[in-house]
């Protein structure tokens, strides 16, 4: 029985492959998961009906099965019509529950454009698909090292 809130079967086997450095996508509904990731990336669609299941509830399991070094947001282009709203909702939600993982990390917007380049990467090893309809919804997650 596994102690944590990730249940996940493939998930989970994915994870455990993956080691310091490798880094898991967690994408809302209207990421590109099939054109969009690395070489070495496994796709995972949990996108079973709008906004069932999001990326909060996917990053809340996740983050209770792995250490993690960094966690990056899609950043929002200056030229982009959303960039005048200034930041997504879902940012906030995020933060929650990086304080509720007990966890001293910051999120780190990369721009959209780079972070396409930064899931494409070989070090990409999983994207979680989800159907969270928030924009700007996206995290990449920087495996860490098991300190204990």
């Amino acid at each position: 029985m596994l102690k944590h809130q990730l249940i996940h079967p493939k998930i989970n086997e994915i994870l455990g492959r993956a080691g310091h450095h490798a880094t898991v996508l967690i994408a809302d509904g209207n990421y590109p998961a099939s054109t969009k990731k690395g070489p070495n990336a496994e796709l995972v669609c949990l996108n079973l009906s709008p906004g069932i299941v999001t990326v909060a509830q996917v990053l809340r399991a996740v983050l209770s099965a792995i250490p993690v070094d960094h966690i990056h947001t899609m950043g929002i282009p200056p030229d982009d019509p959303y960039a005048q709203k200034g930041e997504p909702p879902v940012w906030s939600e995020y933060r929650k529950i990086i304080k509720e993982s007990k966890l001293k990390l910051k999120l780190d917007p990369i721009l959209k454009w780079d972070f396409y380049a930064a899931v494409e990467s070989p070090d990409h090893v999983l994207t979680i698909q989800t159907a969270d309809q928030a924009l700007w919804a996206n995290v990449l997650l920087k495996i860490g090292c098991r300190t204990g």
